[in-house]
Formats: C-alpha cells, sequence, structure tokens
C-alpha cells in the first residue's frame, strides 16, 4: 500500500514552503506528484525517500545525540 503526501506535508519534511516544492517541481529537481482525482495531488512517500537518497544536498532528517556536539 503506498502512502501519500500532501504539498503541505512535504514543504513540513523539508522545512521549505509549498512555494518552494512546486518550484523544485516546475524546475524539474524533484519527483513527480500523482493526481488522485479532481483537484487532488499527492506524491508518494517512496517516491520522495527515493529522491532524498539520491539527492546531492544531502537533507538530514535526524543528527544522533554524539554528533550533535
Amino acid at each position: 500500500m503506498n502512502t501519500y503526501l500532501a504539498v503541505e506535508q512535504v514543504a513540513v519534511r523539508f522545512s521549505v514552503s509549498k512555494d518552494t516544492i512546486w518550484r523544485w517541481r516546475r524546475e524539474g529537481d524533484f519527483p513527480k506528484p500523482v493526481k488522485l482525482g479532481g483537484r487532488t495531488t499527492r506524491w508518494r512517500l517512496s517516491d520522495i525517500e527515493d529522491w532524498e537518497a539520491q539527492c546531492p544536498c544531502g537533507f538530514i532528517t535526524s543528527l544522533p545525540l554524539s554528533a550533535a556536539i
């Protein structure tokens, strides 16, 4: 089963604005969203995680306590 994220959730994940997520998409630097019907657009969590793994900028979602010194 796929997990889908709204643009607001994706923006929170990367600590950026919704506009930034849409700009990344327009520039081709971000996974393509999925149309679920009508005006409902979501991103597959698996696509986001794959993109994070390939991202040269190395988004850090957490740090071990020993590295925070």
